[in-house]
């Protein structure tokens, strides 16, 4: 795979990004104490924003693990081939997305 340091560069700029994100989502998603003197109908909005904030937290980890992945995979042979068809993964998708493993045709 050609674009090597540039997928590498990018990777690496994604985790830092993604780092942030899930800090971010960590310190959303901390308990909300009872004896704060918000309404109840506030209090319920909390929650719900917490339970959402809690999804994309997790959602924003399985991304920082997965990028994590791609990067120790880098420099296998296989890095940037589809594992269902065999074909070339697009660099354009690789830069894109750099921890995907499937061409845009059995992404789908």
């Amino acid at each position: 795979m050609k674009n090597k340091e540039e997928i590498k560069e990018r990777i690496d700029q994604e985790i830092s990004k993604t780092r942030d994100m899930v800090a971010k989502y960590r310190e959303l998603t901390k308990p909300i104490a009872p004896e704060n003197a918000i309404g109840r109908l506030s209090r319920m909005d909390a929650i719900n924003n917490k339970s959402v904030n809690e999804a994309a937290l997790r959602k924003a980890e399985t991304k920082l693990n997965n990028l994590e992945v791609a990067l120790t995979k880098i420099d296998d042979a296989d890095f940037g081939i589809c594992l269902r068809c065999k074909n070339d993964i697009p660099l354009g998708r690789i830069m894109l997305l750099p921890h995907t493993v499937t061409c845009v045709n059995c992404a789908k």
